[in-house]
Formats: C-alpha cells, structure tokens, sequence
C-alpha cells in the first residue's frame, strides 16, 4: 500500500514525524481523511483529534486545539498550536497523556456535546490498540 509523510509541528517542536497509511484530521467544516496522492490544499483545522493510520494498520492519536494542514500529494504537515500525542509505556503514562488531551481540547470547545463526542471517539481509538 502506498504511505504518505506526516509531520505534527506545534510552536514547541515536532510531535509527529512519521510515514502513514491515512490520517483524519478535525477540519473546521468538519473531519476529513487524507490518503496517499490527495489532491493538494491547505485547511484550517478546529479542536478535536487527529486519527493516524500507521503503516502496521495500528492507529495513533494526536489531539490538537487548532491548527492549519497543507497536504501534497505525497506529505501532510500540520501545523498546530497546541498537541498532544496520546501514547505511552505503561497504563499511568497513557492514562496521564489521555489527562492532557482532554484538558487541551476541552480548553478550546465550548461546546459539551462536541467534546465529549471528541473525547468518547479519541479513547474508542485508544482502547483498540
């Protein structure tokens, strides 16, 4: 299967970097996937999460409080102003990661329905890892 390039830059340094089956990020219209030779174009990205297909077909999730993503045909950059990479070694590490996604994106909706959908959908993806 072809992969695409995916970066995840915040203001303090790269989050994500790595080649990717498919992503779907949080449009502000509303989420959309992203799969190899995507035509190119530029979005504005709103709070909620980013659902990574890696090339093992296990998924990763990123949660972001707005941001802007340029995708190529061959590359994905994300440019968010605030993320976190929800993984982790050990049941606390993980548990402590979910902790600051949650705080991040309930930081930025104002909206309840949207984030606890957003925070039901990020742990769904977490559990079946």
């Amino acid at each position: 299967m072809n992969t695409m390039h995916l970066e995840i830059v915040t203001p303090q340094g790269k989050i994500f970097s790595d080649e990717v089956n498919s992503v779907v990020l949080p449009g502000s219209d509303g989420e959309f996937g992203v799969l190899p030779n995507h035509a190119s174009l530029i979005s504005l990205l709103s709070s909620g999460i980013i659902d990574i297909e890696n090339k093992d077909k296990k998924h990763d999730v990123v949660a972001i409080n707005w941001g802007y993503a340029k995708i190529d045909e061959g590359k994905v950059v994300v440019l968010a102003d605030g993320a976190v990479y929800v993984a982790g070694n050990s049941e606390s590490d993980l548990a402590n990661s979910l902790q600051q996604a949650r705080e991040l994106i309930e930081s930025m909706s104002s909206n309840t329905s949207v984030f606890a959908n957003t925070i039901a959908k990020m742990e769904n993806i977490v559990k079946a890892r």
